[in-house]
């Protein structure tokens, strides 16, 4: 997990990692509205095991090409974020995170062409397991129209590139996707990091900050 550079940095990341530790209550009574912020020692010590859970068992996993797997992308207006994960009986677990500024020419794309840029970048990135899959896979996207891309009759070259992967795009409204939006709107990413970091962006943080 990034740095944390400022306050509303910090509560942006445990809201949007709350799912993996639902019981960590001296940081969740920080998301509530109008509630002071106070970052004690016990806090701190919370927000340390909240580091160590995104990054090791049983949290996160090792790949099994016999599972079904499942990768989770986002876009921001200046980085991707992307998820890789596993699914068994007992749910959702990442095999692995990730994140990358957006290139000078990769920031004056339209949103749509971000996201599917998010995606072609996420299948490079995870090609030497995403290829070695037993059955296609799954990718969540929550920009509804690229859902549709894969039965489009004319694709770009960057699409084509992709036809090798067996995979499906889901629709997955971003309510629902928290960890890769999270990665896509790191404070270590954004071109003017700082105190101004999420000041400067409500626009792009309101959607994770507002869920319960």
């Amino acid at each position: 997990m990034p740095q944390v550079w400022n306050t509303w940095a910090m509560l942006f990341q445990v809201k949007a990692s709350r799912w993996i530790l639902p019981k960590i209550s001296d940081l969740t009574s920080l998301l509530k509205k109008d509630s002071p912020f106070i970052f004690n020692e016990e806090a701190l010590s919370q927000f340390q095991i909240l580091k160590e859970a995104l990054t090791t068992a049983p949290i996160l996993s090792h790949f099994n090409p016999s599972l079904p797997t499942l990768v989770e992308t986002d876009a921001s207006d200046y980085a991707l974020g992307v998820v890789w994960s596993r699914v068994n009986d007992s749910g959702k677990h990442p095999i692995a995170f990730d994140s990358r500024k957006l290139l000078p020419a990769g920031l004056n794309y339209e949103i749509h062409d971000k996201e599917l840029l998010g995606i072609v970048w996420a299948l490079k990135r995870g090609r030497a397991f995403l290829l070695s899959l037993s059955d296609s896979f799954e990718v969540f996207t929550d920009h509804s129209s690229l859902q549709y891309f894969m039965s489009s009759k004319v694709l770009t070259r960057r699409q084509a590139r992709r036809a090798e992967f067996h995979f499906s795009i889901t629709y997955h409204p971003g309510r629902l996707a928290t960890l890769p939006d999270a990665l896509s709107r790191r404070d270590n990413v954004y071109p003017e990091r700082g105190v101004d970091f999420i000041s400067k962006n409500p626009q792009t943080f309101h959607q994770v900050l507002k869920q319960n």
